[in-house]
């Protein structure tokens, strides 16, 4: 049976909405999940929390009309109950057989899909540059991105394909014109919505530097070259080319405050050096990295922000509820920026996780080089983004 064709239960059970799950989770209520998917599913990615007791538990275990004790067994306690699975089918069907043993129960509207979906923009207080900047923030993949707003003109860094109405939207709710989207790179975790923002009459921008890669759009687009600004209103968006991650990782230093380095540097780690040639490139990679770190960001002046485009269950927010800190702090707690070369090669390649799931088809996708339609972008974003090098490794910790 597909987990997702299952009869209406006998008993009705109520929908959690994702957006209610999360205000839970970060008010730091008790959540215990139930999550009803297979094993490998739960085991790449699930929702997790310091107030969250999580149990996996596949569908198919409650299939049967006389449910084993086992299975049973390991259902956790703790009410209401939260069972969900990938797209809300299963976890209705079984939260409605756990009711009927007397279970206080409810299920996640549109399950994990439904987690994914969501996306919330913080202000960055600590910003202190002309007009106001935001953060986007996707917990389902650590994803974030950077809205800059002022004086009637807005510029988004790194969007999602799968929010492009949201960028325009929250522009116009700023009575501001959306009119620039920036990418740092081609991403390996998920489909950039530069494209379809430039079709809704935005500038879309990529890094010149990714153009070997085979970008198939380029000359439709315009690029970044190294030391270029663009103006946003009374704001200024600085062209900083940043290789490492990628041969064509930019950042952005918007109003002079903050750095959007993409997947160069993180609150909490650097980047992996893997994704575009693979083991074989990557010490060189790494030693690029290296350089990049030490001669185009850490030079910069120590109350400079750094956004990244990514944050793990290692990130630490900052009070504004952003994964932004201050270059200066970032260098005094971080091992990996006061390493000599060798060293910090040697780190970065010794301890990296699982590449980002469906990486190459999204990587294939983001250069043009195949085509996804809107539901099969969203199914390659599903998961974890791992864009990261090993935290432990890296903070010493």
């Amino acid at each position: 049976m597909d987990p997702e064709d299952f009869p209406t239960p006998d008993v009705e059970v109520d929908e959690l909405e994702p957006t209610e799950l999360k205000a839970r989770i970060d008010a730091g209520e008790p959540v215990t999940i139930l999550d009803t998917r297979m094993e490998s599913d739960f085991e790449e990615w699930r929702i997790d929390g310091d107030s969250v007791t999580t149990a996996n538990v596949p569908y198919f275990h409650f299939l049967d009309d006389d449910i084993d004790g086992d299975v049973m067994a390991q259902i956790p306690d703790g009410d209401p109950l939260v069972v969900l699975c990938a797209k809300g089918g299963a976890s209705e069907y079984v939260a409605g057989t756990l009711a009927e043993s007397g279970r206080d129960v409810v299920h996640l509207a549109d399950g994990m899909n439904g987690w994914a979906r969501i996306y919330e923009r913080e202000p960055v207080t600590r910003y202190d540059g002309p007009g106001d900047l935001y953060q986007y923030q996707r917990p389902s993949s650590g994803c974030l991105g950077y809205l800059l707003v002022s004086d009637g003109e807005a510029a988004v860094i790194d969007p999602l394909r799968a929010f492009t109405d949201r960028y325009l939207d929250d522009a116009a709710a700023f009575d501001a014109e959306l009119a620039y989207a920036f990418d740092t790179h081609i991403h390996a975790d998920h489909i950039s919505g530069v494209r379809d923002l430039h079709g809704s009459g935005v500038t879309g921008v990529i890094p010149e530097e990714a153009r070997p890669r085979g970008v198939t759009y380029a000359d439709d687009l315009v690029t970044a070259e190294d030391g270029e600004t663009y103006t946003v209103g009374d704001a200024t968006i600085e062209v900083v080319y940043t290789p490492g991650h990628t041969s064509g990782m930019t950042s952005y230093l918007a109003g002079e405050s903050l750095l959007a380095t993409g997947d160069g540097l993180f609150t909490e780690s650097v980047a992996r050096p893997d994704l575009e040639e693979g083991d074989e490139g990557a010490p060189d990679a790494a030693r690029q990295l290296y350089e990049t770190l030490q001669t185009r960001v850490l030079p910069l002046d120590d109350d400079v922000l750094i956004g990244g485009a990514h944050f793990s269950d290692a990130a630490v927010p900052a009070a504004d509820g952003t994964y932004t800190a201050p270059i200066g702090e970032l260098e005094a707690e971080m091992d990996a920026l006061t390493m000599d070369e060798d060293e910090f090669v040697d780190v970065i390649l010794s301890d990296m996780p699982p590449r980002p799931a469906n990486y190459e088809d999204i990587i294939a996708t983001n250069l043009g080089q195949q085509t996804a339609d809107d539901d099969r972008a969203f199914e390659l974003e599903l998961g974890p983004n791992n864009c990261a090098a090993s935290q432990d490794a890296l903070t010493g910790d």
